[in-house]
């Protein structure tokens, strides 16, 4: 694993709180098309040196380098929300 890599993170058009994260040097180019169709249009939100003793909020800073190296991207999905919320949310659907 390097000790620096040059990171750029996009958010989902299409989905809240998803992310990809990339090695600004190859940018989105090794990211399958078909996750990108489901990504929808790439918004690029910050550029930053990842290293082993950097904290993120949401992910071990080691995972990210280590999925970026081996594939090239990291996708972090949205976090999981709390059931009594997803229930809320389908009853007003339903009522729709």
């Amino acid at each position: 694993m390097s000790d620096k890599l040059l990171c750029e993170i996009f958010k989902s058009s299409r989905k809240e709180e998803m992310y990809l994260y990339v090695d600004k040097r190859r940018g989105l180019a090794p990211v399958p098309e078909a996750l990108m169709a489901t990504f929808g249009k790439p918004v690029a939100v910050l550029t930053m040196i990842l290293t082993p003793d950097k904290t993120l909020a949401r992910v071990e800073v080691d995972e990210v380098i280590a999925a970026i190296e081996e594939q090239g991207f990291y996708l972090q999905m949205p976090p999981a929300r709390e059931p009594y919320l997803l229930d809320i949310h389908r009853a007003h659907a339903e009522r729709s």
